[in-house]
């Protein structure tokens, strides 16, 4: 496709006629505790489960909630150790301590940024429950040896892929790789249901039954079915239901949530295509000016990136500036901002203080079910993503107009350019 087929497809401020068309439905047809009057909640799941190849699809109201659904259905508590990449946002993490188990950080691959499955095996003890890989940038991690060393320890494997829609690993799109995945629908994300949101989907059927009834309260006759997400009215009126039998969180999606996102996914394919496309732009700038203290996103043989965001290294040396002069000169000509990597998760200050709970001794790290070694997160645990979080520059690839796209590229040419 050319750029001019791709962003006539995308609304200027992402919201288009199929976003007011689908919201409207919902109004027309009202509100109900018993019932979802426009379908649009299972419309919405069964386009996504089609979309990605999956069984099921259930939406919630954010990406955490997704995640936590997942772990608790997985049967990840007290006890247990989960691997998570230190590179990545805090709530693959926190989600992980809100199970009360303990998180265990793994460094990243040092061009591909997604976690080292070395280091994954490094880190697997008696105590280990799941994995969760990142698809970190719009690119997934190497899951043959995750999937493999899941399968030789019985552990589950749930796919953070809030950064990445629609990319491949080996042919097989990413999503149905681990035993769940959860996307997120935030608003900075590929598509989105209005600012925030997301789906888990899955193959297995009791899993997604699961993760339905902890996103909804635990209802007990709920499923993992496209929509089944309310009880009939004459069973909730009914005094002998007994309604209760697991704990569960209100995760809910509403209707107003799901008519953006069923819109947005009908031109996913469209939203990924344009951030694919300002990558590439991006790329052509580098090969022209001769670029050579920049280095770009790696991206393996059989693999495709969906580009939440246009990841570099930045050579200081090379250069003879810093990270912060860099950005200055960036926004100096036009870059409509430049993002650093998040901090290593490991040293948030949270993560230091480990007070996830009002004070350290009653963090899951010090829970007496918990029969591991991780009592603190130090500097040098994930020593590669340590030394290159400091000149990680991170390129935006949300624009929805071709001419905000242009400019953004153009302002990185001019920036090159301008250090001669």
């Amino acid at each position: 496709m050319t750029a001019q087929e791709i962003f006539q497809h995308l609304p200027p401020n992402r919201v288009g006629a199929s976003d007011r068309r689908y919201m409207n439905e919902v109004l027309d047809a009202g509100f109900s505790n018993t019932k979802d009057p426009a379908n649009i909640v299972a419309r919405l799941e069964t386009a996504f489960a089609a979309k990605f190849g999956m069984g099921y699809a259930i939406v919630m109201n954010s990406g955490s909630g997704t995640m936590l659904a997942a772990l608790i259905a997985a049967g990840v508590g007290p006890g247990d150790e989960v691997i998570v990449p230190t590179l990545t946002a805090a709530a693959t993490a926190f989600v992980v301590v809100e199970c009360g188990a303990v998180p265990v950080f793994v460094d990243s691959h040092p061009d591909t940024y997604c976690l080292d499955p070395l280091d994954v095996a490094r880190k697997i003890t008696p105590h280990t429950k799941a994995i969760i890989p990142v698809s970190i940038f719009g690119l997934s991690p190497d899951y043959d040896p995750i999937m493999r060393l899941a399968g030789e320890h019985k552990l589950t494997v749930i796919e953070d892929n809030a950064q990445c829609f629609l990319a491949r690993y080996k042919s097989r799109l990413v999503g149905g790789i681990g035993h769940a995945a959860s996307f997120s629908f935030q608003g900075s994300k590929h598509m989105t249901s209005g600012g925030d949101g997301g789906v888990t989907v899955t193959n297995d059927e009791s899993y997604a039954r699961e993760i339905r009834k902890i996103s909804h309260q635990g209802f007990r006759t709920l499923s993992g079915k496209a929509g089944a997400s309310m009880v009939p009215k004459d069973l909730r009126q009914d005094w002998a239901f007994e309604r209760h039998d697991r704990l569960g969180y209100n995760f809910r999606m509403s209707a107003m949530q799901a008519a953006l996102g069923l819109a947005q996914l009908e031109r996913l394919d469209y939203l990924v295509a344009a951030r694919q496309w300002i990558a590439a732009q991006y790329e052509a700038v580098l090969r022209e000016t001769g670029c050579t203290w920049l280095t770009p996103p790696v991206v393996p043989a059989g693999l495709t990136h969906s580009y939440w965001t246009w990841v570099c290294k930045l050579d200081e040396k090379k250069l003879g500036v810093d990270w912060l002069e860099f950005r200055k000169r960036f926004l100096a000509h036009g870059g409509d901002g430049l993002y650093s990597a998040w901090r290593p998760l490991h040293l948030e200050p949270i993560f230091q203080t480990m007070a996830f709970f009002g004070s350290r001794e009653r963090s899951p790290n010090f829970d007496p079910r918990y029969k591991g070694s991780v009592k603190s997160y130090r500097v040098g645990d994930c020593p590669v993503f340590e030394g290159m979080q400091k000149i990680l520059c991170l390129f935006k690839t949300s624009m929805q107009t071709l001419a905000k796209a242009e400019g953004q590229v153009e302002a990185l040419r001019q920036t090159i350019k301008s250090f001669g």
